[in-house]
């Protein structure tokens, strides 16, 4: 149990970190800070999901997109935040090449609403969790 707390806690502190960011005004640093700050809170969360469904479901899953399907059918989300969280994982995915002017700003826009998404669902395991 010790090692969920610690992915709790990685993930809490994340997700303040990236709803610093956001309340920023926007320029080309702050853009870029936000969607770095998105790269690492989503890692932190799916991370704390995925160490909790296999501790607690016994679902050894590899990867986001698995641990997103899996939060669907144990309730953790919903059918259109699931549908969500999967888009979220390919803009995740696309974030190395924020190189692209084009690319960032679209990133970017997804953002404020991929912060309560993943504030839900980080939310919802953490309840579920007996620690």
């Amino acid at each position: 149990m010790a090692r969920l707390l610690e992915k709790q806690i990685t993930a809490q502190r994340a997700l303040q970190r990236f709803s610093e960011i956001l309340q920023e005004k926007k320029n080309t640093i702050t853009r870029d800070a936000a969607i770095q700050r998105f790269e690492f809170t989503f890692e932190a969360v799916w991370k704390y999901v995925q160490y909790y469904v296999k501790t607690n479901e016994g679902l050894d899953l590899a990867s986001p997109k698995a641990v997103i399907r899996a939060s669907f059918q144990l309730g953790f989300l919903d059918e259109n935040q699931t549908e969500t969280a999967i888009r979220m994982t390919d803009d995740r995915n696309l974030t190395s090449h924020t190189y692209d002017e084009a690319l960032a700003e679209s990133i970017y826009k997804h953002l404020a609403s991929y912060h309560p998404l993943l504030t839900h669902w980080f939310a919802r395991v953490s309840l579920s969790t007996q620690i």
